[in-house]
């Protein structure tokens, strides 16, 4: 079996009212659909992130710098297939862009191994389980939501039967050294540092009710002492984790603060890859290990970082945020570790994650959520869904 072609689509969604982390304002969210062709007939599907710029880059790295590499190899050596765009993309890229792109294809790759083989990706990787804990990943910042609003959406998902959520924090411009004031759209839902903690405190309270938890994340735009003051208030809360508290580059900083919290410090979904993974894994500057199988490089990558994470006692939390594709994807991932934690499942409306998939997965009335066992991902694309919202040339 050779790869006959690659192709990879563009969908777009807008929202009446956009939504906000600490740096990032989402007015329109994207996905990079990827579709792996061979000489069988056998598809296979993929998705590549897009996160932080357009996705027309991601696309074209996709179908002009890497299918010209993957082309004609067979896509049941998968090893070998991501090793080929590593090397030829190493003095170019090494992380970011050239990543996000080689994990669409390396998601492909195990889909069309799935299928040839009559096995889900999960088993595939070995089986560990086939149903995950969930939690509900949502509490962004937007126009008019204020902190009885984000309270009332906690209770919802509580009375789903979730046992977790994450809310956002850290859209605070008084903070020195931020990067919000070099973002867009810098002047949408800016919060001060008393008003996080007084979101957070609101949603702590509705999930006691629960005998549930709630998890924060500042998406790096802290520096070190906000981080330590902000995380020691944070765990007389309650708090279950602090993700992603400061720059990607504040290695040291994040070292000094899960040195000094009891609460587990997560992290970090927007870094790249083993090599990199690796220092904040050995240095112990995170205590649960959050790569993205769409973002890091693919199911491939992220099963190499699992297990430098399972070497060094860490449990291995997939970070989830785009499509029903990048959902599957790092639920078989997740499914395969003996070290796997939580699941994040997004609960913003939308439609590329709950509409894109002929089933969509969502957790069960037994608060679960149980891993597609049809061959490959075990899913289809809801090609009405696809067709809406893609932007064919």
């Amino acid at each position: 079996m050779k790869i006959s072609d690659v192709k990879a689509t563009i969908l777009k969604y807008t929202y009446e009212n956009g939504i906000a982390d600490a740096q990032n304002y989402f007015s329109t969210r994207c996905a990079v659909i990827v579709q792996v062709y061979t000489d069988e007939g056998i598809v296979g599907l993929g998705e590549s992130a897009c996160f932080g710029g357009p996705p027309e880059t991601t696309k074209f790295v996709i179908e002009n710098e890497l299918k010209p590499i993957v082309m004609g190899q067979d896509p049941t050596n998968i090893q070998r297939v991501w090793q080929r765009m590593f090397d030829r993309t190493r003095q170019h890229g090494r992380g970011g862009l050239i990543f996000a792109a080689m994990g669409g294809i390396d998601i492909a790759l195990w889909d069309i191994l799935g299928k040839k083989a009559g096995l889900p990706i999960y088993k595939l990787l070995g089986g560990y389980t086939d149903h995950v804990i969930p939690y509900a990943s949502s509490g962004f910042y937007s126009k008019g939501k204020d902190t009885e609003e984000i309270a009332k959406e906690c209770r919802s998902y509580f009375e789903l039967g979730f046992k977790y959520a994450k809310i956002k924090i850290g859209r605070n411009p008084e903070v020195l050294m931020t990067p919000l004031h070099n973002m867009a759209f810098t002047e949408e839902c800016r919060y001060s540092l008393e008003e996080d903690l007084e979101r957070v405190a609101a949603c702590c309270a509705v999930a006691k009710e629960y005998g549930a938890r709630i998890m924060v994340d500042a998406n790096n735009n802290w520096n070190t002492f906000t981080a330590m003051q902000m995380g020691r208030k944070l765990q007389e809360m309650g708090v279950y984790w602090l993700e992603e508290p400061l720059h990607l580059d504040n290695i040291d900083g994040s070292a000094e603060l899960a040195e000094a919290l009891d609460m587990p410090v997560a992290g970090y979904e927007s870094e790249i890859g083993l090599y990199r993974f690796r220092e904040f894994i050995e240095r112990r500057a995170i205590d649960i290990v959050q790569p993205d199988c769409v973002w890091s490089g693919g199911i491939t990558e992220c099963c190499r970082i699992a297990k430098l994470a399972q070497a060094h006692n860490l449990p291995c939390n997939p970070h989830v945020f785009s499509s029903g594709v990048s959902l599957a994807a790092n639920l078989h991932f997740l499914a395969s570790l003996p070290n796997g934690g939580l699941f994040e499942m997004d609960r913003n409306v939308y439609p590329l994650r709950d509409e894109l998939l002929t089933e969509k997965i969502d957790i069960a009335p037994d608060g679960l959520v149980y891993v597609p066992q049809g061959p490959g991902l075990g899913v289809e694309l809801n090609m009405e869904t696809f067709n809406k919202y893609s932007e064919i040339e």
